[in-house]
């Protein structure tokens, strides 16, 4: 079922639709649970830590890394968390185990990512409708171009912008502004914003006039006041509906 909250939208075909991935594809939360647990044994297999001391100390190494590389791709970096963890511990330089760390945490991260039903239906009605489809997400090229190759998504998207090639998180615009220049459509376009972050997705491709679709599922708040999506949808099936109910008109 789809909700509209701003009223006055008259909803028409868009000349592009910008998706988000993370949480917004698939689910993030279960597959970071997962991946942390993963990190967490490893680690306990070579550094003999206790699940207290490695998860009080990944958390500090986490928050540690977002205050210096605030709002940065590289703010996101499981490696960079993983070599301050062991700086905390009070190792010496483990090169060879931060990047064991982080291998396995991403192996384990994607085995336990399955997109959201519907969503592979969704892209490949979008290009029939030859529709253009790009996504715009934080964190690093390596490790987002790293998901869309394990879903199997390689060769369905139009454009792909990550925050690490604008060097800012979204909601900065520049990231929306450089995939609309990607898929060679003015600023101007009518375009259609697919994200489940009310402010990274929602408040920012709103400051560039998109049409916003808030996917919500679990743990997923709706936007309020400027960050209140124009649609909110729980299944991608029901925003296949629309559109297909957009091209009848």
């Amino acid at each position: 079922m789809i909700k509209q909250y701003l009223k006055n939208k008259n909803l028409t075909l868009p000349k592009a639709i910008l998706f988000d991935t993370d949480n917004t594809l698939y689910e993030y939360h279960p597959a970071n649970k997962a991946a942390e647990e993963a990190a967490f044994l490893k680690a306990n297999n070579l550094l003999g830590i206790n699940r207290k001391t490695f998860f009080e100390n990944y958390q500090k190494a986490r928050l540690e890394v977002k205050k210096n590389l605030s709002n940065t791709a590289s703010g996101h970096s499981r490696l960079l968390y993983f070599q301050r963890l062991i700086e905390l511990l009070g190792f010496r330089a483990q090169l060879l185990v931060a990047l064991d760390l982080e291998q396995t945490f991403w192996r384990t991260f994607l085995a336990n990512a399955p997109l959201f039903p519907g969503v592979e239906n969704l892209l490949s009605y979008l290009r029939q409708l030859k529709i253009p489809i790009g996504i715009v997400t934080d964190l690093t090229s390596h490790i987002q171009l790293r998901k869309l190759t394990y879903f199997g998504l390689e060769d369905t998207f139009d454009a792909v912008v990550t925050s690490e090639e604008i060097g800012s998180d979204k909601p900065d615009k520049r990231n929306f502004e450089l995939l609309l220049s990607k898929l060679d459509l003015p600023l101007t376009s009518n375009f259609w914003m697919i994200g489940d972050d009310p402010y990274s997705d929602i408040f920012g491709a709103k400051k560039l006039g998109a049409v916003t679709f808030q996917k919500i599922h679990n743990g997923v708040i709706l936007g309020k006041g400027e960050q209140l999506p124009d649609f909110s949808f729980k299944n991608f099936e029901d925003l296949q509906a629309l559109i297909q109910n957009l091209v009848k008109i």
